[in-house]
């Protein structure tokens, strides 16, 4: 294929991705549109269920982006040259997906014209009024970090500017973490190993994503990846899968050593309806063994296209937790007299339902496509992918 030739199909690849991301955003405005102009309920939330599957969407992008900035990280910090040369992509995507997801969140609010009340009226012992000087701060460092990785004359500042991304986007997913840590009105809620639970399942879900769509801009340019780095990306991503699923294992079996949690549990593990089917067979089975059983093959595991697979799998596994946490912990009831049943008018004692709508699934698909486009773009217009020529001669085995 002719330099031209492969330009035009590169070009008409551009346009039809602008085109579909384009239409899934603009969906996704005409939802929130939609639930501003008719109300919440239209949705499936309720007021026992405040958050729904719009906070599934934001909340897994926003830890997505802390993640994925991880490889960044682990070059810059660490020094391991086969990380560094995506830290440019990857401080991207963390900027892309923090983007998307806050755009959820601000649309979701009904009323988003408030949020300038709550920036000029700022209560500094709510965590959510924390979070907001995290998410804008992450969004000033990676910035900087991505400037310090571009131009040559600020290369020696990239370490120190990499190592306050590092600290930050620790900071960043503790303070999402601590949301649930912080509230105790919730059985699900209250404890300590969220915020370092949120942590690891950032760097899960993170990687997976990188996996996605640095192997979809490879494709689109007609480059292909190292098997060797390929190997050594699978095996990090094996990882941090096994590590949320020690994490998930630790936060059940300190439930379940509580007496006044054991209800809760029995909802979650055994009679919780979509819950437990969401926790077995979506976060367990398929978001977690079933990519390890893929990762760890040693056929499956050198396979670029299995690799993604389970890519896809560890991501639809980070959803299905997340929405299991987040819904189904709104769904069952607060013990408040633990040993006795209470009941009264409003709700006590019941477990709340909640069908999400449609236009709840757009705006979060919505959140997604914003990221898409800002990553498009860009890898466009700027030179955002890694370049693994620079490696030539180098050992980048495990």
């Amino acid at each position: 294929m002719n330099f031209e030739a492969f330009r035009k199909i590169e070009n008409s690849v551009f346009y039809a991705l602008l085109g579909v991301f384009g239409l899934i955003a603009a969906a996704g405005m005409g939802a929130a549109y939609y639930m501003e102009s008719h109300g919440h309920v239209v949705t499936g939330m309720t007021n026992q269920i405040v958050w729904g599957m719009p906070h599934v969407f934001a909340i897994f992008l926003i830890v997505a982006a802390s993640g994925v900035l991880n490889l960044a990280s682990l070059g810059s910090v660490f020094g391991i040259k086969v990380y560094k040369v995506r830290g440019m992509l990857s401080g991207l995507l963390a900027i892309a997906m923090l983007a998307g997801g806050l755009t959820v969140l601000m649309l979701d609010l009904g009323r988003s014209d408030r949020l300038i009340v709550a920036m000029t009226h700022l209560n500094l012992t709510s965590v959510f009024a924390l979070n907001v000087f995290l998410y804008t701060g992450f969004f000033s460092i990676v910035a900087v970090y991505i400037w310090t990785m571009m131009d040559r004359k600020m290369h020696d500042y990239s370490k120190y500017v990499g190592f306050a991304a590092f600290i930050w986007r620790l900071a960043l997913t503790t303070g999402t973490g601590a949301i649930f840590a912080f509230l105790v009105a919730r059985q699900a809620y209250g404890t300590a190993l969220l915020p370092p639970m949120f942590i690891i399942m950032s760097f899960s879900f993170g990687l997976a994503v990188f996996l996605l769509v640095q192997t979809a801009m490879f494709r689109w340019n007609n480059r292909k990846l190292d098997p060797t780095i390929q190997r050594r990306l699978k095996n990090l991503l094996a990882v941090f899968v096994a590590a949320v699923l020690y994490f998930t294992l630790v936060y059940h079996m300190t439930n379940l050593y509580f007496a006044k949690q054991t209800a809760f549990e029995h909802f979650i593990l055994l009679n919780g309806g979509i819950y437990t089917t969401l926790f077995w067979v979506g976060q367990i089975l398929l978001g977690s063994l079933l990519p390890l059983a893929i990762l760890f093959h040693p056929e499956m595991g050198r396979k670029c296209n299995w690799v993604i697979v389970a890519s896809l799998l560890v991501i639809f596994g980070g959803f299905a937790q997340l929405y299991v946490l987040l819904i189904g912990g709104q769904a069952y009831p607060l013990s408040i007299f633990p040993g006795y049943e209470a009941s009264s008018s409003f709700f006590d004692g019941r477990i709340n339902p909640y069908n999400p709508s449609l236009p709840e699934f757009l705006l979060g698909f919505g959140g997604i496509a914003i990221a898409a486009l800002i990553t498009t773009v860009a890898v466009r217009v700027l030179p955002f992918l890694p370049d693994d020529s620079v490696l030539h001669g180098e050992t980048v085995g495990e």
